[in-house]
């Protein structure tokens, strides 16, 4: 007995959002993505009953690319949405799965199933370490003792609702995809990353943090200081806070970067076999894997920072100083410290005494030399993962392109042959797509953005936003002209 016809009947049976029979209205799919959205902003304010103050994130910096709220309904977040895509993709990308996603319904039933049990599983393994171990979501002893079960039950009561917020974003996710506009897991990105953003720029001292406005109302008003004009003190204060120039002129730039490079493309002519005169272009975008793939990689890093976390918890002081050394929760030395990414200017900046004390050039050097290196390598594997895996592949493309009754001048009407031709573009173009992606993520980071959002958050952001721009375009087109339903296949 195959594993598929083992798991068939568990696989089949997990819980689904139902598509729609038709076509959704274009005002009817706003409405439900503005819902999931609301939805989503409540559920983060929901603190979890029975946790105790002092607790810390155990995502850190990772937080914007994970979403969810620390301490909230939503702790995890999409962490173990994202982690299941991670090992499907991989099982997949080595045909371990034996799944034909493309064209067998039963095994497109399948692999939904499977990504849904999965996410149930890692959610679970996700919670129970910070529910049960270190200091991460402390049970409340007073709650314990007034409810008569212990701080063992309230952690179980914790574990609870981390589980059931895991399992409430899993179909959050799944509504925006089916009955909405673009994806959930993108819509909580862009969700998370600007509210960082917007409280960068507009936070104000007397709300307890001092955005980039504030600053520059003080420093123009008198109230805040440079130093000496033209001065080291003085460049150093107008690039970085109070005057944190650089940040501007980081965000803005990955802004124009990232817009820019969804537009640069390779166009390859169509024209339509049997009707005379009909053409149309192929794009192959540079982003052509867009930069979804880089949330699997932040993901894996971010998975090994919780694993790090984790060991350091149960082992503290007695953990071998090869793995990693710990201060303030933070690896400062150590396998675990050079996996880290470079989050902020503070963990690369020695020149100008940012960097913590004891650590030396060297170190620094080659922490950023390794997450370059695992941003660039990482990006574009997963740009390869994630065009084959969504049917965007030269085989893929070429099946489309026939299916449509379309060709390219100057070939044969053949599959084989229009895949030969896609050959010479999107593998080429995913992978300088997907390595420069990461290494914007990277220059991001070191340099800083306003509301120290993550590089890979504000490039997500950036793109996310772009796509749905385009496809909320081509959803107003098609209530315009609804013969085009019909040619994108939307009836």
């Amino acid at each position: 007995m195959s594993w598929k016809e083992a798991a068939e009947p568990v696989l089949t049976r997990m819980p689904v959002v139902a598509r729609p029979e038709g076509h959704v209205p274009f005002k009817r799919k706003l409405l439900w993505t503005a819902g999931v959205l609301g939805i989503y902003f409540f559920l983060t304010n929901i603190t979890l009953f029975g946790l105790d103050a002092g607790g810390s994130d155990i995502f850190g910096q990772f937080r914007s690319i994970l979403a969810g709220g620390q301490g909230s309904i939503l702790q995890v977040g999409i962490g173990p949405i994202v982690t299941a895509s991670i090992v499907l993709q991989l099982l997949g990308g080595a045909n371990l799965l034996g799944l034909d996603t493309e064209n067998d319904p039963r095994d497109q039933v399948l692999y939904q199933g499977l990504q849904k049990l999965l996410v149930v599983i890692v959610t679970i393994a996700t919670a129970a370490p910070m529910v049960f171990t270190g200091n991460f979501l402390p049970a409340s002893q007073s709650v314990g003792n007034a409810l008569g079960i212990g701080v063992t039950g309230v952690q179980l009561v914790i574990f609870a609702q981390v589980f059931v917020g895991g399992i409430l974003i899993l179909f959050m996710d799944e509504i925006v995809s089916k009955w909405g506009v673009g994806s959930g897991v993108g819509l909580f990105i862009i969700a998370g990353v600007s509210q960082q953003l917007i409280g960068g720029m507009i936070s104000w001292e007397a709300l307890g943090a001092s955005g980039f406005f504030a600053s520059w109302y003080g420093i123009l008003f008198g109230e805040t200081t440079l130093g000496s004009t033209f001065t080291a003190e003085w460049f150093q204060n107008l690039l970085f806070p109070p005057g944190d120039l650089l940040a501007l002129v980081t965000t803005l730039l990955i802004f124009g970067v990232v817009v820019y490079a969804e537009s640069v493309r390779v166009e390859i002519p169509l024209s339509h076999s049997r009707v005379r005169g009909a053409r149309g272009r192929f794009p192959v975008k540079l982003i052509y894997a867009s930069v979804l793939p880089m949330i699997l990689v932040r993901a894996l890093q971010a998975n090994i920072q919780f694993l790090g976390q984790i060991i350091y918890s149960q082992m503290g002081e007695a953990m071998p100083t090869i793995l990693g050394v710990y201060a303030d929760g933070q690896p400062v030395d150590g396998l675990f410290y050079y996996l880290a990414p470079i989050q902020a200017r503070q963990d690369w900046m020695w020149f100008l005494g940012l960097t913590p004390a004891g650590i030396e050039p060297w170190q620094v050097g080659l922490r950023v030399a390794i997450d370059l290196i695992f941003m660039l390598v990482g990006g574009a594997i997963f740009a390869v993962f994630w065009v084959e895996t969504t049917g965007m592949g030269p085989e893929a493309t070429a099946k489309q392109i026939q299916n449509s009754g379309m060709q390219i001048p100057g070939f044969r009407r053949n599959p084989q042959v229009v895949e030969k031709v896609m050959e010479r573009y999107i593998p080429q173009v995913t992978v300088i797509g997907g390595a420069l992606v990461g290494l914007l993520a990277v220059m991001a980071n070191m340099l800083g953005t306003i509301g120290n959002v993550s590089g890979t958050g504000l490039l997500l952001t950036v793109s996310i936003t772009y796509k749905l721009y385009e496809e909320i375009a081509e959803e107003q087109m098609m209530e315009m002209h609804p013969m085009m339903r019909q040619m994108f296949g939307n009836e």
